[in-house]
């Protein structure tokens, strides 16, 4: 890899893209992120912070201005603003690495805007990446409120079996697509290196905070009703409801490609767990 390639990293204080920005530094690539706030970001020493909004293609100038390659996290359901986005972010950059969702299948796009942006990014004629990935194991971190104040998580489908994944294996990745040539045309399925059900990852939450917790069963119907007031999306909500549906008879996908990517294996929820134990506590 060429030390003095520039990689834009969008996202850059999320869960994801934070860890992103670390691992390309290691890497000795010049690192830019994209902010909406610069003056409130915090990143580390040696990153370069630019202004702009991903929704706003004419607020991008000044953060793409000799970007060699792009990691792209979309913001939101709505891809409205997304066709001049992209074409945008093709005019300087020659790569983009996309974080997408798994598909239906090992090797199948992905529905929904995930599988809208893949298609606008192909149509670019950019060196792009695809990064599918499973269930994030940080999304678990909604239950910790749950778990602070009554020490029971209420969810649906307590026997869906998922294989999330650590947000520092989807950046390990990333950063590779971002700076090694091979990845191009890659679109790599990511996923934890087991199925955990959604009870059992509680209880190893527990274990890793010291405190016995409990499972409580939601009725579809009403996490339906708080879904729908946290996301806003119905569509988005039953697609969430029915897949979790489907994994409590046969679980999420499982495969091997962050090892094989990067030659370490991936984390395991457990490992996530006590990675995240004073989030819960």
């Amino acid at each position: 890899m060429s030390t003095h390639r520039t990689v834009l990293v969008t996202g850059a204080t999320g869960n994801v893209g934070g860890h992103v920005v670390t691992r390309l530094l290691e890497l000795g690539a010049d690192v830019r992120a994209l902010v909406r706030e610069p003056s409130t970001s915090r990143l580390p020493s040696g990153v370069a912070v630019a202004g702009g909004d991903l929704t706003r293609p004419n607020t991008l100038d000044a953060a793409l201005a000799g970007v060699d390659s792009v990691f792209l996290v979309w913001p939101g359901l709505s891809t409205a603003a997304a066709p001049a986005t992209v074409e945008r972010l093709a005019e300087p950059a020659r790569r983009v690495v996309y974080l997408s969702a798994m598909g239906g299948r090992d090797g199948e796009r992905p529905v929904g805007f995930w599988g809208e942006m893949e298609d606008l990014i192909e149509r670019t004629g950019l060196e792009s990446t695809f990064l599918r990935a499973s269930g994030f194991a940080t999304n678990t971190l909604g239950w910790a409120e749950q778990i602070r104040t009554r020490g029971v998580v209420r969810w649906p489908y307590g026997h869906a079996r998922r294989s999330l994944i650590h947000e520092k294996d989807l950046a390990a990745v990333a950063a590779l697509a971002l700076t090694e040539d091979r990845h191009v045309g890659a679109a790599y399925t990511l996923t934890g290196p087991e199925a955990v059900s959604q009870q059992e990852q509680v209880r190893l939450i527990g274990t890793a905070i010291d405190r016995d917790l409990r499972w409580e069963e939601q009725p579809r119907a009403e996490a339906r009703e708080s879904l729908l007031a946290a996301w806003g999306d119905p569509a988005f909500v039953d697609m969430a409801l029915d897949g979790w549906a489907a994994m409590s008879d046969t679980p999420e996908p499982v495969t091997t490609t962050v090892e094989d990517v990067t030659g370490v294996p991936a984390r395991t929820f457990r490992q996530w767990a006590l990675d995240h134990a004073a989030d819960f506590r």
